[in-house]
């Protein structure tokens, strides 16, 4: 087996489908779901991003279709959330790890699919985001539940954005390998931090026009003004005759 740069990307992508898995699988449980639910919940997790992009590229059958590695992983992530109930510190850091390094895999190969397409700058960096948060926003919203990328959490989906914009940029020296390291190290990196520091965006301004004060103009201050429009310009009314 070559340890190519594709092909440890590879792994990493696939990781993340296992990751995300296993994240679906936890939302089952939360809801005790039955195995079906399990298996529904992880592929739209793992895959759901991936598959959204594909279609909206129409560049082919989605990826997950076509190689066997991203359904199996997904498959095997259902599974073992189904009977192992992951719980503790470790179990949790290492679901940590494994979510922020797909983030930036997913951003940066969305991101140089759609720019190798030739995409611009802005569709080209939606559609990475849109790989890296599409599953979990489909995961959330088939259980009810708002997608927690909409806000009041820690920052991840704008690291996805900041993701893209590095692979799109470095696609476009010719350097997408270097593009792709680039957007996994920063989104782990900001992605670890942001989690232990609590980094979110800030929430909206409680900013009302009512707040204002306008005060109509006074009348008596109106006439003073027009008398002095009107000393301009007849310069000699200060001197009558």
């Amino acid at each position: 087996m070559t340890w190519d740069a594709e092909t440890i990307f590879r792994i990493v992508d696939v990781t993340g489908v296992v990751a995300n898995g296993l994240l679906g699988g936890a939302v089952a449980r939360s809801h005790r779901f039955d195995i079906v639910g399990f298996a529904t919940l992880a592929i739209i997790s793992g895959l759901g991003g991936g598959m959204i992009r594909d279609v909206l590229l129409s560049s082919g059958y989605p990826v997950a279709l076509v190689d066997p590695a991203y359904l199996s992983g997904a498959l095997i992530a259902a599974v073992i959330a189904y009977f192992v109930h992951l719980e503790g510190t470790l179990a949790r850091r290492m679901l940590a790890l494994a979510d922020v390094l797909a983030l930036g895999c997913w951003s940066a190969t969305g991101t140089i699919k759609a720019a190798a397409l030739g995409l611009e700058a802005v569709p080209s960096v939606m559609l990475g985001v849109i790989t890296a948060v599409g599953g979990g926003m489909l995961r959330d919203v088939l259980v009810g539940k708002t997608p927690a990328v909409f806000g009041g959490n820690t920052l991840y989906a704008s690291l996805g954005v900041l993701g893209s914009i590095e692979a799109f940029t470095l696609f476009h020296l010719g350097h997408p390998h270097i593009g792709m390291a680039a957007s996994i190290i920063t989104c782990a990196v900001l992605g670890l931090l942001a989690r232990r520091l609590g980094w979110m965006l800030p929430e909206p301004v409680d900013f009302r026009l009512s707040d204002l004060k306008l005060r109509p103009p006074s009348p008596k201050r109106s006439i003073q003004r027009l008398r002095e429009l009107v000393r301009r310009e007849d310069p000699d009314d200060d001197h009558p005759a």
